[in-house]
């Protein structure tokens, strides 16, 4: 009798790429200074891997870019879940982290954009104009959604985009991976990070990764809510995870087909939803959870292990997402390549971190650092990194996130339904659609840097020299 085995064999690849990870950081210094997590070090080991050693026994990416994506939404599921442990959260935190995440993708869309129109019309002339776009896709989306996109343009007669959104995806992801790090070593250096949270990353067993040989592990204290002899208590809490999550498939099902009434626009949006099903996951769960609270049922969710249902998610996707990262050379593209990520990553970097300082007044540097992940290498990357400094998931950076990905979603749906209009241009040898989708990029700048204002209250101009605005100088209370 004939079995499946690529997701069990792939899904064993990277748990040696994990062992080996947690192996290197407990033995070299370098990994342990620079607090680089075992999954990002599996991811590139993974990389190499999957690019030069796999295929040479047929082995590709495909099953590792379906992980990426469950594993993902999983992740947003277990965490929206989670209700036995109130973390204060308030409506202006979330909205200002949907405002500075939504401020990333404009940016991003509207600097390669106009990268892209300079290139045209000096050096490269016959350069697709929708190029700029994928500094968002390869950025903000991430390698699957870019590749995606890439593709359909490739069928609309564009060779080898489908090719540059994955070098998009993995520059992202090196963006993220080590100017992420960067930005973590230089916040604690500069005590960014409150105090309590500097001394805790300083203890051996936090920067080795692993428990010596004689000492306690941490008791998570874990209560169980069902009986064992019934049901396993982690059983239990995954059926809620993965129930819910055939909900949310089944929410977006609805929807594509709702879509289809309104013609080939709305068949267009209905698959590129797919892309953001995290989205539609963590809505689903937040339904559910306010079911169950309803009912007065909340008391059987297990937090504890809601939360290591989450981390096991994150680190295995994490490590499958870079991992499936396919290394091309495009020898015609490296160079637009090159001044579009360069530019649009290093305005990311600053932008996003003088911002931030300023427009959120509590827990600043955990959702800069989630936020800065999100817009550079995906969420995965942002999660991964939002560990170093919040491994528990303690402050209400993640949370809020959660919450505000669903006003995120609602504000990039014309940003979302206007990908292909450069495309269209280009096939009737205009370049006029990319100006007006350029002038839509454009309004969502302003519009953002008007929320600023607001929302930055006496902070907004203070201290304009400083990258970060210290939490000494933060005037807490806006008006």
């Amino acid at each position: 009798m004939n079995f499946h085995w690529t997701f069990i064999i792939d899904l064993g690849i990277i748990s040696l790429a994990l062992l080996m990870g947690t192996l290197i950081r407990s033995k070299v210094r370098f990994f342990q200074r620079f607090l680089i997590p075992n999954s990002l070090t599996a991811g590139f080991i993974l990389l190499v891997f999957y690019n030069w050693i796999g295929p040479l026994w047929g082995w590709t990416t495909v099953s590792l870019e379906n992980m990426v994506f469950h594993f993902l939404n999983i992740s947003f599921i277990a965490m929206i879940l989670r209700v036995g442990k109130k973390v204060k959260s308030d409506k202006k935190a979330v909205f200002s982290m949907a405002t500075s995440l939504v401020a990333q993708y404009g940016l991003q869309c509207f600097i390669g954009t106009i990268l892209t129109l300079i290139m045209i019309h000096t050096i490269f002339p016959s350069l697709f104009p929708g190029f700029g776009l994928f500094a968002t896709l390869g950025f903000s989306l991430g390698p699957g959604q870019a590749f995606a996109i890439g593709s359909g343009w490739e069928d609309m007669g564009f060779e080898g985009l489908a090719s540059v959104g994955l070098t998009f995806g993995a520059l992202g992801f090196l963006l993220a991976c080590f100017g992420g790090i960067f930005l973590i070593n230089f916040g604690l250096k500069k005590k960014w990070i409150y105090p309590e949270n500097i001394s805790g990353l300083e203890k051996a067993t936090v920067r080795a990764g692993v428990v010596k040989r004689g000492e306690n592990a941490p008791d998570d204290k874990v209560q169980n809510k069902t009986s064992s002899e019934a049901i396993d208590p982690l059983s239990f809490n995954a059926a809620f995870i993965l129930g819910t999550y055939l909900l949310s498939y089944l929410l977006l099902r609805l929807l594509n087909w709702l879509l289809a009434f309104a013609g080939p626009l709305g068949s267009e949006l209905a698959v590129n939803l797919w892309g953001i099903m995290f989205i539609f996951s963590a809505v689903t769960a937040m339904i559910v959870k306010r079911f169950i609270q309803i009912l007065n049922l909340e008391y059987v969710i297990d937090d504890q292990r809601m939360t290591r249902v989450a981390g096991f998610s994150v680190d295995f996707m994490v490590a499958a997402s870079v991992g499936a990262i396919s290394v091309a050379v495009l020898k015609d593209y490296w160079i637009p390549i090159l001044v579009v990520a360069g530019i649009s990553g290093f305005i990311t970097i600053v932008t996003h971190i003088w911002l931030s300082s300023r427009i959120f007044e509590d827990h600043s540097f955990y959702r800069a650092i989630l936020i800065y992940g999100c817009v550079t290498g995906t969420l995965p990357t942002g999660l991964a990194l939002l560990r170093i400094i919040d491994p528990e998931f303690e402050t209400p950076a993640s949370k809020d996130y959660m919450y505000a990905s669903g006003m995120v979603f609602l504000m990039v749906i014309p940003i979302i339904i206007t990908a292909n209009m450069p495309a269209y241009g280009a096939l009737k040898g205009s370049l006029s659609q990319t100006y007006i989708v350029l002038g839509i990029y454009g309004f969502y700048v302003a519009l953002c840097f008007v929320l600023y204002l607001i929302l930055s209250g006496k902070n907004r101009f203070n201290r304009p020299a400083d990258l970060w605005l210290h939490q000494k100088h933060l005037k807490v209370k806006n008006k």
